[in-house]
């Protein structure tokens, strides 16, 4: 669950987006887990509606994963993701949802 997040940015950046779908699969997947009442939707099938919508779907998937991560003590984020998302910044959005996911898990020593 822990990742690097300026590691993460640079890499989506460097494969051309590539890794920010596996990035959107790992995020989709910690939801699951944090909060399966509010998220169960397959990592994969996330990642598949978001490319075959042309991003339509990323909006929702951004504003959902805003309420499931309150589950782990983030605040509700999900109108801020929503809005980053219409202007393009969803990766802004990824790294605010990591970082929720990294100080609810810390790595382990």
């Amino acid at each position: 669950m822990n990742k690097n997040i300026v590691l993460c940015v640079i890499l989506s950046i460097v494969t051309c987006g590539i890794y920010g779908l596996y990035w959107m699969y790992t995020l989709n997947e910690s939801a699951r887990t944090v909060n399966p009442n509010e998220w169960q939707m397959e990592g994969v099938l996330a990642v598949v509606l978001t490319i075959v919508t042309c991003g339509i779907f990323g909006y929702y998937w951004n504003y959902k994963m805003g309420k499931a991560f309150m589950a782990i003590g983030a605040p509700d984020n999900s109108v801020l993701y929503l809005v980053l998302s219409l202007f393009g910044l969803s990766i802004v959005n990824w790294c605010i949802m990591q970082d929720s996911i990294n100080r609810a898990y810390p790595a382990q020593q």
